[in-house]
């Protein structure tokens, strides 16, 4: 058992954590790049032709900035095509330098939109992931032998079984019921294990709210949870989302994502620190010319993660992560190290309505203002594909239950005025009944597509 001294320092790894911000770190990470470019241009022949394609060679780095400047991002797209020439399991083995036989999980996105993007683990891979992860999760508060309800679908690429296994890792004693049991089964093994922590979507903790008083005859509040961890969607980030979800649950609500990143215990949202920076190195590039944007305060743009240690297998060389982000350089009052970052919303959620920008996380945040008329749930309807919507843009909204004729009348006023003044659209709205929309542990989808 780990002493008290030991359960309260700041960070996990007390040797890295605390000079993330410093001269020092972007040594190391020259250092590793340089060995690690090499290391894939000799055994990872996706990477080995991508560079020899743009003319570059591993030793043509003398800078980390050299790197933007040689090779373009690595997008969906360009593995697509890597798959269509190789088949998935053939690409997917030309990216990682180690043999197949070395795979010790492989896991893989939905494939909603398309062929699932296999995400292979090696036991190299495994080892940077469960470190960043057992940071992520101290920082959070977290400490071994705590028990954690996972409450993520177990098939997400990510959130599911990788995390699982990182959170069992680090010491911490996970319940792998998953979302697919749904809630009331979730929630009768929560008031039986009485767990400390939950990792679920915002939208699924949300949801737990109203299922509890039935499923278990108690507030939700009744399982003694003091912690989430969530992620795969906006949610912790918002702050009428992020008000409803603390004060119902009585715990602290924590956001992680993409790029190797975990929020802070501030009382005001402030981000999440990226804690990965002895293992990648993180940029934002233009996403209409992919040219390199300063990473200085309140730079936004389509975020890149160039993998420095392992074989490969836990990522590549400037990937697209597909999410526009905003950054924050100086200093967290809260005092923890890394610098933070802001998910504005996925490239390919982006919505052009006459001119104007939208984001579904944007519409997300201003829906949930108006709880408890509403219930938070909505739907974007796309009569053509994205990003260009012909206006007006539309949208189905849930309302509360017994809110009907003026007074659902005036609340579509106050919505219309509120998404004008904040976002320059003027939407149709279509009002649903409570409990309409589909309720899910895993990410929810925003959009309604009705073309082919």
């Amino acid at each position: 058992m780990s002493s008290t001294h030991e359960r309260d320092r700041p960070y996990w790894n007390m040797q890295i954590e605390p000079f993330l911000d410093t001269p020092e770190l972007r040594v190391l990470q020259l250092h590793r790049l340089r060995t690690h470019l090499a290391k894939l241009y000799e055994g990872a022949p996706f990477w080995r032709e991508r560079m020899q394609r743009h003319g570059m060679k591993p030793d043509d780095v003398r800078r980390i900035e050299d790197l933007g400047r040689m090779l373009p991002p690595c997008r969906k797209q360009d593995l697509r095509e890597a798959a269509e020439a190789h088949g998935t399991i053939g690409s997917m083995e030309r990216m990682i330098a180690a043999p197949g036989n070395e795979l010790r999980l492989l896991a893989a996105t939905s494939g909603t939109t398309g062929e699932p993007t296999p995400y292979p683990f090696t036991p190299a891979g495994m080892e940077v992931m469960n470190e960043n992860w057992a940071r992520i999760m101290w920082r959070c508060g977290i400490r071994p032998g705590d028990r954690i309800l996972h409450g993520f679908g177990l098939s997400m690429f990510i959130g599911g079984v990788p995390l699982l296994m990182s959170a069992s890792a680090m010491g911490a004693c996970p319940i792998p019921v998953g979302a697919e049991v749904g809630a009331e089964r979730l929630l009768q093994i929560g008031q039986i294990f009485k767990p400390r922590a939950l990792f679920c979507t915002p939208s699924f903790a949300d949801y737990l709210i109203e299922a509890a008083p039935k499923a278990i005859g108690k507030p939700v509040s009744s399982l003694g949870v003091e912690i989430i961890l969530s992620g795969g969607e906006p949610g912790a980030g918002l702050p009428e989302v992020r008000r409803r979800i603390e004060s119902a649950w009585g715990a602290k609500l924590f956001d992680m994502g993409g790029a190797g990143g975990g929020s802070c215990g501030w009382h005001d949202y402030q981000g999440m620190h990226n804690v990965s920076g002895d293992s990648s190195i993180f940029e934002l590039v233009d996403p209409a010319t992919d040219e390199p944007i300063a990473l200085e305060d309140g730079a936004r743009g389509e975020s890149c993660l160039t993998t420095i240690v392992g074989d490969g297998s836990v990522g590549g060389i400037r990937t697209s992560l597909g999410d526009i982000m905003e950054v924050t350089m100086s200093r967290c009052p809260c005092g923890h190290t890394g610098f933070r970052y802001r998910i504005v919303g996925r490239v390919d959620d982006m919505l052009k309505v006459k001119g104007a920008i939208v984001y579904p996380a944007a519409l997300d945040n201003l829906i949930a203002a108006f709880h408890p008329r509403v219930t938070g749930e909505f739907r974007i309807v796309l009569d053509e594909p994205p990003p260009r919507v012909t206006p007006p843009l539309k949208l189905k909204i849930e309302h509360a239950a017994g809110i009907g004729g003026e007074a659902l009348r005036q609340l579509e006023g106050e919505l219309l005025e509120r998404l004008r003044n904040e976002l320059r659209v003027t939407p149709a709205i279509t009002w649903l009944e409570p409990e309409t929309l589909p309720r899910t542990g895993k990410k929810t989808d925003f959009f309604e597509r009705n073309y082919r």
